[in-house]
């Protein structure tokens, strides 16, 4: 049993490797994000609420306490009397003991005189700095040490006569009292947040469960639709966040099922143009096998080699059109083309086929490099298409050109003076398989669509004019515009004809 296990691992694996959604290059869902975003911040302004609820709580800590030691130091002031340079302190013993007596915090009392001699109370309170303009009995604090502990201070400063320095009066207070109150704070305000928070993590997840379930109701719906059902989706249920997304998904839906029934009708259209020729291969073939006759017998054959021709060159005709329509960016690559020497090389190409209808084939060069973006193949078809046509519809002793020009923009032309195309039927041309009636020239209806497709693909404009001469057609296909290159010369026409291209065509 292990051995069908062993050979279902490689393709699971192949499975997996071949779904892009599989690697991590989309490693969050758009869930996950809208989650960690509103997280994030929460979690992040949790430390700050934290430090911020300190600060408050020893702000309000401080209040009671402060005025607590400025009541000492009113009343430490009210009991020093000065009588000159004497400074007396009328301090009974029980309002000394008082002073000291706190259940968590000690107390300290310092009354200094202006010889900086300790009048009453304990040494170690810390002399404060004496402000340059002393403010008679007003009560300031700071916070300070006094051996190990730190302490809070309410002080103020009291007159005596002029020249002498002031009378410090000083209350000191350990910290206890105001750290356990603002611990009570912290734990009355922080220990709801513990449950708050989870409780907000939760709520936001359902919040966004239910806020993300119109998605999975659209993709419920689109999953039940029918392989072949394009129509477009119904906007008015859809939130308005997607509705835009909708949109333009009903827009490349529409797209497809216009391309879908292009297809098909160039598949119909292709099976009936193609049943033509090889109906008349089977005709000629069972004529060729009833004949004894040598002769007879050659001209069936030779019949059916011409047969063939035609049904390879519509087969090819219709292998290029797929190319074309296919997204050639994918296969293939657009780089600079110099569309000058592109024709020249083109034409070069039918000059024997030129000469064997006895047509004079003519090139009329830029005179210097004229560069365009695309794909060289696409726009060597193109091209040829082109020359292939005129010297396909131009009767014997016909001229056709083969002409390049242009500065901003890249223009070629081809022009001939063959039996031409009834204005009523030009805009037709360009269909598949449409061919104008009353000739008695073998084609298949695609070469001209097939350059209208690739001049569609590089953005240019493909246009069936009167010929120059009074007769016949010119086609142009004009290119984008683009910046003028440097170097560029004005167009230099040339015009070697069939029996005299120069060497190198």
């Amino acid at each position: 049993m292990a051995e069908p296990d062993a050979a279902a691992a490689p393709a699971a694996k192949l499975r997996r490797d071949s779904n892009p959604f599989q690697h991590n290059e989309y490693p969050n869902s758009l869930f996950g994000e809208i989650l960690d975003w509103m997280l994030a911040p929460l979690l992040l302004l949790w430390p700050i609420s934290i430090a911020a609820t300190n600060h408050v709580a020893s702000y309000i800590a401080n209040q009671p306490y402060d005025q607590a030691l400025a009541d000492n130091v009113a009343s430490i002031m009210r009991l020093v009397s000065i009588d000159g340079d004497r400074v007396t302190v009328n301090l009974p013993a029980s309002a000394r003991t008082l002073l000291h007596v706190e259940d968590n915090d000690v107390l300290f009392y310092q009354v200094v005189g202006p010889n900086s001699k300790l009048l009453h109370g304990d040494r170690e309170i810390p002399w404060p700095n004496l402000p340059p303009q002393v403010e008679a009995r007003k009560i300031l604090f700071r916070d300070d040490r006094i051996e190990a502990d730190n302490v809070r201070i309410a002080y103020a400063f009291i007159p005596v006569k002029s020249g002498l320095p002031p009378v410090v009066v000083q209350v000191a207070e350990t910290l206890r009292k105001r750290e356990e109150l603002a611990s009570r704070i912290i734990s009355g305000v922080l220990l709801p947040q513990f449950a708050i928070i989870p409780l907000a993590v939760i709520l936001v997840y359902l919040g966004l469960t239910r806020g993300i379930a119109p998605l999975h109701k659209l993709r419920d719906r689109i999953r039940r639709r029918r392989p072949t059902d394009l129509s477009p989706i119904p906007v008015y249920p859809v939130p308005d966040e997607v509705r835009p997304l909708v949109v333009a998904f009903n827009e490349m839906m529409g797209r497809l099922e216009d391309n879908l029934q292009a297809q098909q009708r160039f598949i119909a259209q292709a099976a009936h143009q193609m049943r033509t020729p090889l109906t008349g291969l089977k005709t000629q073939t069972e004529i060729a096998l009833s004949e004894t006759d040598p002769a007879q017998m050659r001209h069936a054959l030779q019949l059916i080699a011409e047969s063939t021709d035609r049904a390879s060159h519509m087969i090819n005709q219709l292998l290029i059109l797929a190319r074309a329509e296919a997204s050639h960016e994918k296969l293939h690559r657009v780089v600079p083309v110099d569309l000058d020497a592109l024709a020249r090389d083109v034409a070069g190409e039918w000059v024997v086929r030129a000469l064997a209808k006895q047509i004079d084939l003519g090139f009329e060069g830029n005179g210097a490099p004229l560069m365009v973006s695309g794909v060289p193949l696409l726009l060597r078809e193109l091209l040829a298409n082109l020359v292939d046509n005129a010297i396909k519809y131009t009767p014997r002793q016909g001229c056709v050109t083969l002409r390049v020009h242009g500065s901003n923009r890249a223009v070629v032309e081809v022009d001939d003076d063959g039996i031409g195309i009834p204005v009523e039927e030009s805009a037709n041309v360009f269909e598949r398989f449409y061919r104008v009636l009353g000739t008695d020239v073998d084609g298949s209806g695609l070469g001209l669509p097939i350059a209208a497709e690739i001049a569609e693909l590089h953005q240019a404009r493909i246009e069936l004019l009167p010929g120059t001469k009074g007769r016949g057609c010119l086609f142009r296909v004009s290119f984008p515009e683009r910046p003028h290159a440097a170097g560029q010369h004005a167009a230099v026409p040339q015009r070697p004809t069939a029996g005299n291209f120069p060497v190198g065509l």
